[in-house]
């Protein structure tokens, strides 16, 4: 499957690699990727951490589950690949990104260019059976997540963490609020958006935020 992480991450959840859940959350993967289609690909399952080394995460948006689309998914929450049509939710991302800062809706649904800029785009279980949403969830993907949140909460100052929905609000729990900024609000699903997701602000609210600790905007 060729599934790496990033040296920086390796290093600060050695701890979480070495504990009994985890080798049985590697063994049902290795057991799902064999016997069916899942994605992301193998090689893209650790992408948000490879794209974003520990010290260099500035923002961290909490997803639930990987696209169970053929090509949609590839390791970054709410992302796609080039040429795949935006899903829901990821409209209306790019729908309050325009009135909210003022840029234009962008050809691609490809957020690698956010990974790259500082923000870890974290799902909570990071992989998923092809056509079954949520069917990789409860084999430990969510208490490894767990770890990678509290671990930047505990080492990091003035991260913004961005909680949509009342499902990554829960997970965001661990968050300090005493060292970093949490923004909350409805998920940016068609089913709740008008409810709280659309004038919500984070994108220019975090680009305050980072600014004021002398961090670089992020262009979104």
């Amino acid at each position: 499957m060729n599934v790496q992480i990033e040296a920086s991450w390796k290093e600060r959840l050695a701890d979480e690699f070495s504990k009994p859940y985890f080798a049985q959350l590697t063994a049902f993967v290795r057991s799902e990727y064999h016997a069916t289609t899942c994605y992301p690909p193998g090689p893209l399952i650790f992408n948000a951490f490879n794209l974003c080394p520990f010290e260099r995460v500035k923002v961290v948006i909490i997803g639930q589950d990987p696209y169970h689309g053929p090509g949609q998914a590839h390791g970054l929450c709410f992302s796609v690949n080039d040429g795949v049509p935006f899903p829901p939710s990821l409209q209306n991302i790019f729908k309050e990104i325009e009135s909210d800062m003022g840029t234009p809706v962008p050809a691609s649904g490809n957020l690698t260019r956010w990974a790259e800029q500082g923000v870890l785009l974290l799902n909570a279980t990071l992989t998923v059976r092809a056509h079954q949403a949520g069917s990789h969830q409860r084999h430990g993907w969510e208490e490894f997540t767990d770890a990678v949140i509290k671990t930047l909460s505990d080492e990091r100052e003035h991260l913004v963490f961005i909680l949509w929905g009342a499902y990554a609000q829960k997970k965001g729990a661990v968050i300090d609020r005493n060292k970093h900024l949490v923004l909350s609000s409805a998920h940016p699903s068609p089913l709740s958006a008008y409810h709280g997701f659309f004038g919500n602000r984070h994108f220019s609210l975090t680009n305050a935020y980072l600014q004021q600790y002398g961090k670089q905007a992020i262009v979104w």
